[in-house]
């Protein structure tokens, strides 16, 4: 008898190590139906942090987290609760966003990432876009001290002009990074509240704006923090439209460029050569502002190919080249254009595009004929 129990609890823990483990599910909690639109919602203590994962088509106010930050927009900023819950009633979490966000273009080489936005089709997108509002764009550079070809050239990178301002509805591809985006869930929920903000004060219906898979808006790509403290009704008209009117996004690209410290009058960057084995340690690697001047760059092995003050600060950039390394020295307005996209390759993209446009224009004399000529020969 003793051993047919021996034998029987053998048995038993036999098949107990071959069965599958039993699932183990974090509690799910299941989000309240939203309230009608005649009454204003209940606000159900809910935890901030909860963040379940979303089915696609499921309507962001059903989330606790989003109900949470309605509470938090109601409280500090006084917006209506049922006009919120009912806006985030239609808007629905984008995955295609998520996806998006991890195949960035600076993630490509240089002269990879540089055939992208300076090509033919680009510049004389361009020359045509600067004929098509000359007069904004001297009316900006004479405001704001930034050079037109600038201003176009952002334009021109962003969104080709104006042909491709982006497909997303501007609060879902927020509020999905704010939601389901955990590793700059903060910035992007700020940017969440600053895009209410803003349709509320410009009276916009927040479901209308559409943008970029990040939330960027209009002919300069604004984010909408940007979009509050750079956007200008430049024309007049009482209205901050970066969608339709040109000229406001000019004025408010220019006005960006001004207030983040651009320099009316001095340089960019110039193509560098290099030599001996100290000059490696000068590389910039980092988004910061030149510190360094000429002259101790020259004593450490770093030529500018083009004259330039002894005296200017200056960062020298290395980039992948096709062919193998480019040397580049970035200027204090070089780090202004990385305000607008924290990117040493997407400076010298806009650089170039806005050399070549100008010689294309027939405006070169706002630029150094030298590097323009570089330009036009490697198109």
């Amino acid at each position: 008898m003793k051993k047919l129990y021996l034998l029987l609890f053998s048995t038993i823990l036999l098949l107990s190590a071959c069965a599958p483990p039993a699932a183990v599910r974090p509690a799910v909690e299941t989000p309240a139906a939203p309230a009608p639109e005649a009454a204003s919602p209940p606000t159900p203590d809910l935890a901030a942090s909860g963040s379940a994962t979303v089915k696609p088509g499921q309507a962001l106010a059903r989330r606790s987290d989003v109900q949470a930050f309605i509470r938090e927009m109601v409280t500090q900023h006084g917006f209506n609760a049922r006009q919120l819950q009912a806006t985030f009633s239609q808007a629905h979490a984008q995955p295609s966003i998520i996806a998006a966000m991890s195949k960035p273009a600076e993630a490509k080489p240089w002269y990879a990432y540089r055939e992208i936005f300076v090509n033919p089709k680009r510049i004389q997108g361009g020359v045509a876009f600067w004929q098509a509002n000359a007069a904004a764009l001297a009316d900006a550079e004479r405001a704001y001290g930034v050079p037109a070809a600038i201003i176009v050239a952002i334009i021109g990178v962003e969104t080709q002009y104006g042909g491709n301002m982006g497909k997303y509805r501007v609060l879902e591809a927020l509020a999905t990074l704010a939601f389901d985006y955990p590793r700059r869930a903060a910035y992007f929920r700020k940017e969440l509240e600053n895009f209410l903000l803003m349709t509320r004060a410009e009276g916009i219906d927040p479901l209308t704006p559409r943008g970029s898979y990040a939330g960027a808006m209009g002919y300069g790509q604004f984010m909408p923090g940007s979009f509050q403290s750079f956007a200008v009704d430049f024309d007049g008209d009482g209205r901050r439209d970066l969608w339709r009117n040109p000229r406001d996004a000019i004025g408010s690209v220019a006005n960006y460029f001004k207030k983040n410290g651009w320099r009316t009058g001095e340089p960019v960057a110039v193509p560098a050569q290099v030599s001996g084995n100290r000059f490696p340690g000068l590389i910039s690697r980092q988004l910061s502002q030149p510190k360094t001047r000429i002259a101790d760059l020259q004593a450490q092995g770093v030529t500018p190919t083009d004259p330039v003050s002894g005296s200017q600060p200056a960062m020298l950039l290395e980039y992948v080249g096709r062919t193998g390394p480019e040397y580049w020295l970035g200027f204090d307005n070089f780090y202004v254009i990385t305000r607008y996209n924290r990117s040493q390759l997407y400076a010298l993209a806009v650089y170039q595009l806005s050399q070549a446009i100008a010689g294309q224009s027939g405006r070169a004399s706002l630029f150094d004929a030298v590097t323009l000529d570089r330009v036009a020969a490697a198109n």
